[in-house]
This record gives C-alpha cells, sequence and structure tokens, in this order.
C-alpha cells in the first residue's frame, strides 16, 4: 500500500518584534520585580524608580537620571529644562517618529527643518548653513536615529558656536558612541524612551531624561509631577509624568542586565547584513564615521518598495517602514510656515518613499538571519 505524499510545512514567519521570546527570557525576573512592588505597597516614584534611575545613570556616564512617562515626554521636559520660550525655534529632523516635533510643540517651540545626510540622519553640514542664515535658531534636537549615533565632535563644534541649547533624541541609540563618547553626552541632556520595540524597552510605556546638571534635574523632577517641589506646593506648570514602579522594577531586574548582550547580537546580524545581502537593486546606508551603532533598526533602501515588501511578505520575513511621511508632511502640521523648512529635504523624502526596516531584534537565530539575507538577494527589483 503506497504511503501518503509528504507534505511540508513553511517554516514560521519572521517578525519584526518577537516579545514572546523575550518574554520567555525575563520571565522569571520580571515576575519577581512586579511581587517585590505589590507587596511594598508603593506604586508610584519610590525605591525603584530611584533603583533604576542610579543604574541607568552609572550606565550612560551621565549623574542624573530622571524617569518619565515617555520619550516624548522626556524631549519635552528637556526643553522646558533648557528654558525654551514660547515661539523659539527648534531645529531638528524631518525624518524621525513624529513624537521628536510634538514635543518641541508641546513645550511651546516651533520645529524647523533640514535634510538628511547618506546615513538617514540630520545633516550637520546643512544645520551649520542654517544656523549661519538663522540666528534666531538657538535651540537643537538631533536624533540618533536607527540606533546610529551623529558625529559627537561636529555637535560639540556647532553648539559651541552657535550657543546652542540641545536635547539629544536618544530613543533609538542607548549604548551607541561616537568616537567613544556616548550619544547624549554633547548636549548634557539626553533624552530615551521605553517603548517595548526600543533597544531597552519595558512591558508597556516609559521614558527618561538624563542630565550633566543638578539644577536640570530638580527642575525635571518637578515638571515630570505636577510641577511640584513638594506635595501641594507647586512652582511650575508641570506633567502628569511618572515612571510607574512595577515598570522602573522590571527594567532594572530584568531588562537593563540583558542590555549588553542584546546589543551585541543586534551588531552581529546587522554585521552579517552588510557582509552577505549583496543584491545590487538594494542599498544599505552607511553608518555615521565614528559610530559604535546600537541597531535599534537595519534599515535598507529599495527603488521598488512596494514590490520588495511583497517579495518578503511571500518570503514569511516581516518589514517595517522608518518613516514613510516626513514630520512636516504630517496633516498635523497644516498651514506651518514654508520657512520652517530651512534646506530642500531631497534625501529625506528619498528615505521616505523607499526605505525598509528589516527584522533585526536579539531573539532572531541564525537560520532566521540567514533566511533573511537569502530573501533580500533573491529579489529581483
Amino acid at each position: 500500500m503506497a504511503s501518503a505524499p509528504e507534505t511540508k510545512t513553511a517554516p514560521a514567519r519572521i517578525p519584526a518584534n518577537d516579545f514572546r521570546a523575550q518574554w520567555t527570557r525575563i520571565r522569571e525576573a520580571a515576575l519577581a520585580a512586579v511581587d517585590r512592588v505589590g507587596a511594598s505597597g508603593w506604586l508610584v516614584l519610590g525605591r525603584e524608580v530611584e533603583a533604576f534611575e542610579a543604574a541607568l545613570a552609572e550606565r550612560w556616564g551621565l549623574p542624573h537620571c530622571v524617569g518619565c512617562a515617555s520619550g516624548l515626554d522626556a524631549i519635552e521636559i528637556g526643553l522646558r529644562c533648557l528654558g525654551l520660550a514660547p515661539g523659539d525655534r527648534v531645529l531638528t529632523t524631518p525624518l524621525s517618529a513624529f513624537a521628536t516635533a510634538l514635543a518641541v510643540i508641546r513645550a511651546g517651540g516651533e520645529p524647523v527643518f533640514v535634510d538628511v545626510d547618506d546615513s538617514g540622519l540630520l545633516d550637520l553640514d546643512l544645520a551649520e548653513k542654517a544656523l549661519e542664515e538663522h540666528p534666531e535658531v538657538r535651540f537643537l534636537v538631533p536624533v540618533h536615529l536607527y540606533g546610529h549615533a551623529l558625529p559627537a565632535g561636529r555637535l560639540a563644534a556647532l553648539k559651541r558656536r552657535f550657543e546652542l541649547r540641545v536635547v539629544e533624541d536618544c530613543a533609538q541609540a542607548i549604548g551607541a558612541t561616537s568616537d567613544g563618547a556616548p550619544v547624549g553626552t554633547v548636549g548634557g541632556l539626553a533624552a530615551t524612551s521605553f517603548y517595548p520595540t526600543k533597544n531597552l524597552g519595558c512591558l508597556g510605556d516609559g521614558g527618561a531624561l538624563l542630565t550633566a546638571s543638578a539644577e536640570h534635574d530638580a527642575l525635571a523632577r518637578s515638571l515630570r509631577d505636577y510641577g511640584q517641589r513638594a506635595k501641594y506646593e507647586h512652582d511650575h506648570l508641570g506633567l502628569n509624568s511618572r515612571l510607574d514602579e512595577v515598570q522602573a522594577a522590571v527594567l532594572h531586574d530584568a531588562l537593563l542586565p540583558a542590555l549588553d548582550a542584546a546589543t551585541a547580537r543586534r551588531r552581529e546580524i546587522a554585521a552579517r547584513y552588510r557582509a552577505e545581502i549583496r543584491n545590487p537593486a538594494l542599498e544599505i546606508p552607511p553608518v555615521p564615521e565614528g559610530s559604535a551603532s546600537v541597531w535599534h533598526l537595519f534599515p535598507v533602501i529599495a527603488p521598488d518598495r512596494a514590490s520588495f515588501e511583497t517579495h518578503l511578505d511571500a518570503a514569511g520575513v516581516a518589514a517595517g517602514r522608518h518613516y514613510p511621511h516626513l514630520i512636516p508632511d504630517q496633516e498635523a502640521m497644516r498651514g506651518a510656515d514654508p520657512a520652517t523648512l530651512l534646506s530642500p529635504l531631497t534625501r529625506a523624502r528619498a528615505f521616505a518613499a523607499r526605505e525598509v526596516s528589516l527584522p533585526i531584534h536579539p531573539h532572531l537565530d541564525d537560520a532566521e538571519v540567514e533566511r533573511v539575507v537569502a530573501a533580500c538577494n533573491a529579489w529581483r527589483g
């Protein structure tokens, strides 16, 4: 009697992020942290937040860390600490999450934009030219996009020459350095996010502002808690932006200790992609000079993005777009003064139209990396 023909099972889809795999690895430590917080009876702004703030500050190399509710809030609080006044112009990138510009607007400022460079990050040459032509601009929010570090020396030179007040958006770049300098240390104020997809992501939402200034630290702590200097004594119009005790405990016990290994794995995957993806139809943007990147994302440029995404989907590979709509083109920015564009956005628009993000989370195994590489090399653009 003939046996039934064998059927092949399709390999599992490769996800852009794998939170189930993450939970398997951190479950024991995370549950213990939650139990400790519950047993303590203290749920908001207590010892867990203090312990995590101290641990992150030490790791980052800045003396002060203020946990808050999101990366968006961290940028806004940072700008308010620097004295941003209503209507002040803030130079930033058009290619980022909308939260970057939204924080400027919520703080009372007006975002203004120049183009990106070949890496997709703020073009510091164009930024210098814009600052020369617009001396009224005295605030800067650079974004260390994709996990790359903008050149620290160039940032420092711009800060000195134009007496800039700087909040660095480090949401995608925790642990990245430029010529050995950690992101966020040039401006003296580093805003980061603990959104779950981030390299140090929590089990919900959260963020932090790190600073070298004791004065900014004290003001940020007041602003995150309704502007209070003491219970029911309000010196400022603040926010409700407090990192929860539970999230702080899980970050401290389960996630921060795993960050170095996760970063190393991201770098291994990125190195393989850069070495083994040889499809001439795909462009891998260069890494900024001097950047020891942490590869929050791995962008590639496809001339026919829709075709490439369809091909990846058929191969069982999830992909993302970062970011398909530039900030100044968003509906929420309608009516903005055209002068907010301080240069043509030629390269930024090219990134928005053609960028595709490949999976690069630390839970990918070698076989999955090989499948992504094979799918990229098999595409005929």
